[in-house]
């Protein structure tokens, strides 16, 4: 998700670092992000056939609607025609991005800046069914929260130790590998791992869509809504018309 939320859907975050300073992609809360490798395929393929039409934006837009369907999740429309931009720093991401440690205050405020509603809050928070998270990013909520369902958490104490870094924890503990609506049975279960994920349960309308797709047969609206929400997301900061470039190499500006 986080792909597209710092400038908006126009692939700095494929960017490396210049001597300016650090890209987006070395940046903390960026550290996790993999595939770089197969958007950099996916052009030089593109760039063969059909050079400097399709932008890195445009590929990295559908290259995450076809993970969800991969792995088990709803088709929705891509919009295409977007821009590269120019430039990406590391240092802008604390301005922009979610943190996992966020509440519920901080969450809404932060998806509002970018014309997010409370529904694309919990939505696109369902992301997370896909995933991973280090024992640091969540300790302060395994030891200084007491919400975490207490069997789980002994369970998670076992392997993260205060402090400690590694190793490393399903987002949607049994379910990590299919795009389904099963991250919000635990969140309501109180087994989310993240803040940010126990999160929604101290908001009305969030708490009552968690408990909508938890006992929903396989999350009745949640794949329609993601997409719905995905769409929306995927029009914030675009580049078109002599704004930006088409990158050559999605890694470089031209």
């Amino acid at each position: 998700m986080c792909i597209f939320f710092l400038k908006g859907c126009e692939a700095s975050v494929l960017l490396n670092a210049t001597k300016e300073g650090g890209a987006e992609k070395d940046g903390f809360l960026n550290l996790s992000l993999r595939g770089f490798d197969v958007i950099d395929d996916v052009k030089s393929a593109i760039e063969k056939s059909c050079p400097g039409v399709v932008s890195c934006a445009d590929i990295l837009a559908l290259a995450a609607r076809d993970a969800v369907q991969l792995t088990g999740g709803l088709f929705w429309k891509v919009e295409t025609g977007r821009r590269d931009g120019r430039i990406s720093l590391s240092k802008e991401i604390d301005a922009n991005l979610p943190f996992s440690n966020f509440n519920i205050t901080q969450l809404k405020q932060n998806f509002a800046s970018k014309g997010l509603t409370k529904k694309d809050l919990v939505v696109l928070s369902g992301a997370h069914t896909i995933g991973s998270a280090s024992c640091l990013t969540i300790n302060t909520r395994l030891y200084n929260f007491t919400a975490l369902d207490p069997t789980f958490a002994s369970e998670l104490k076992k392997k993260c130790k205060p402090g400690g870094i590694l190793p490393v924890f399903e987002l949607d503990q049994g379910s990590s590998t299919i795009s389904d609506a099963h991250f919000y049975k635990a969140v309501r279960q109180n087994r989310g791992l993240l803040i940010s994920d126990a999160a929604l349960l101290d908001d009305h309308a969030t708490r009552a869509y968690v408990k909508r797709q938890s006992t929903s047969a396989a999350g009745a609206t949640f794949g329609r809504d993601f997409g719905k929400s995905m769409e929306k997301m995927g029009r914030i900061g675009v580049l078109t018309g002599s704004e930006g470039e088409i990158r050559q190499r999605c890694a470089l500006v031209n």
